[in-house]
C-alpha cells in the first residue's frame, strides 16, 4: 500500500484517508497495518477510527479493522444512482457473451482503478476482477487506459508520485500514455497477474471527458488466437456505451 505522510493531510482528511485505506485491503487489517499504511502516527490513527466506528463506517473485531454495516449502504446507494453502471451493465454482459471471457466497467477514483460491475465468463477457468476490488493506476489495460484519459494536472501529480518530476521512468510512460491516447486502446498480457490477456478501451460521457474504462479479461493462452475479434469487439461495446451515456 502507498503511504501518505501525515504532515501532507488536512486534518479532516485523515478520517477519509484511514476509510479509504480500510476499504482498499483485501482483508482485515491490524492498526500496526493501518499505520504503516496510512502514514499516520499511532495516536492521529486511534482517533480517526474511533470517529469511523461511532459512524458504522469502520468496525472492530478481535484488533481487526475492516468496513462497516454503513459502507454496504453506501454501496447500495452508489449501484442504485449510478448511471453509467446501469447503461454500462447490458453491454458488460453482451460483450461478455460474444466473447465468452470475463467484461468489467473499471474507473479511476483516488489514484486507484476501482470496479464498478462485472459480466463473469461462463467458463470453468476465467479471469475475473471482482467488484469494488481496486489495483493502483500503474500497470494492467485496466490502470494504464484509465490512466492515459485522467484530466492532464492529475495524471501528471500522479506520474510525479510515481515517477518523480524527470526521471527516465516517467518519460518512457508518459510515451506510453499519448500511444495509447492515440490507438483508443490498450492491451497487456501478464502485467498484473500472470497468464491474464487484458484489452481495456475508454469510455467517454458529455465534453468527451473519460469516466471509466470496458476492460475484456481471459487466460493468455485463450486469447492468442481471438486478439484481433476481442479487441473489435471491445472497441464497439465502449463506443455503445459512450454513445447511450451522451443520449
Amino acid at each position: 500500500m502507498t503511504q501518505t505522510p501525515e504532515l501532507e493531510l488536512a486534518a479532516a482528511d485523515r478520517v477519509l484517508h484511514v476509510l479509504a485505506v480500510a476499504a482498499r485491503a483485501t482483508t482485515p487489517l491490524t492498526a500496526a497495518q493501518l499505520v504503516q499504511a496510512s502514514g499516520l502516527s499511532r495516536s492521529a490513527l486511534y482517533r480517526q477510527l474511533a470517529r469511523l466506528k461511532k459512524f458504522g463506517l469502520l468496525q472492530e473485531q478481535a484488533g481487526l479493522y475492516a468496513p462497516g454495516p454503513l459502507c454496504l449502504q453506501l454501496a447500495v446507494g452508489f449501484e442504485r444512482g449510478s448511471n453509467v453502471v446501469h447503461v454500462a451493465r447490458p453491454f458488460l454482459e453482451q460483450l461478455s457473451q460474444t466473447t465468452q471471457e470475463s467484461a468489467g466497467l473499471i474507473v479511476a477514483s483516488n489514484g486507484q482503478a476501482i470496479c464498478l460491475a462485472m459480466a463473469e465468463s461462463p467458463q470453468s477457468l476465467r479471469c475475473s476482477f471482482a467488484q469494488g476490488q481496486s489495483v493502483p493506476l500503474q500497470r494492467g489495460a485496466s490502470a494504464l487506459c484509465l490512466l492515459a484519459h485522467l484530466p492532464a494536472a492529475q495524471r501528471e501529480a500522479l506520474l510525479t508520485q510515481q515517477h518523480g518530476r524527470d526521471s527516465a521512468a516517467r518519460t518512457e510512460v508518459q510515451a506510453q500514455l499519448q500511444q495509447i491516447r492515440e490507438r483508443g486502446y490498450v492491451v497487456t498480457v501478464g502485467e498484473v497477474d500472470a497468464g491474464v490477456w487484458g484489452c481495456s478501451v475508454p469510455i467517454f460521457g458529455a465534453h468527451r471527458r473519460a469516466v471509466g474504462a470496458l476492460s475484456l479479461m481471459a487466460p493468455a493462452q485463450r486469447a492468442a488466437d481471438q486478439q484481433t475479434p476481442w479487441i473489435e469487439h471491445t472497441l464497439t461495446m465502449a463506443a455503445r456505451i459512450s454513445r447511450a451515456l451522451n443520449d
